[in-house]
């Protein structure tokens, strides 16, 4: 049986990838509050930025890691993999009402201006957390895997 090697997706594109969330979390977190420009054409090519590169993100977690995790760790190991499963199908749930309640034909509709900044942020906080807990929890046991598997 071969076994994948890391290298095909490094640690550092994922760690790009959550750069680039942060940064498009943190911009957008400011556009959104004020009123006048929440809705503005730019604020909606950002948002769609967004939401397309936390998608993309998740969807190369799923497809590099979690195969790693499920069929070389162990018991402790495969319920990691499967709580990062869980809570990228909770994301994706989470952005799909979002989007339509949100978002029409690519644009905000921001009529309820307040409801539409919390509903934002804890859009945001629900990432943001998914980041941190990928730094802390899922690179480092991956790490741990794949270096396991090589020791062998």
């Amino acid at each position: 049986m071969r076994h994948r090697s890391w290298q095909v997706v490094p640690f550092t594109v994922l760690q790009q990838q959550n750069d680039k969330i942060t940064e498009l979390s943190n911009v957008l977190g400011y556009l959104v509050g004020n009123r006048s420009i929440c809705d503005t054409e730019v604020t909606c090519e950002l948002f769609s930025m967004y939401v397309d590169k936390v998608q993309e993100h998740l969807e190369l977690e799923e497809r590099e890691l979690y195969q790693t995790l499920l069929t070389h760790g162990g018991q402790q190991v495969q319920g990691m993999a499967q709580k990062f499963l869980s809570g990228s199908a909770e994301i994706k749930r989470v952005f799909s009402q979002y989007l339509k309640r949100w978002c029409k034909d690519k644009a905000v509709r921001a009529k309820h201006h307040t409801q539409f900044v919390t509903e934002t942020r804890e859009m945001f906080q629900l990432v943001m957390k998914r980041i941190q807990d990928e730094v802390e929890q899922l690179y480092p046991t991956v790490r741990e895997v794949e270096g396991s598997q090589f020791a062998a």
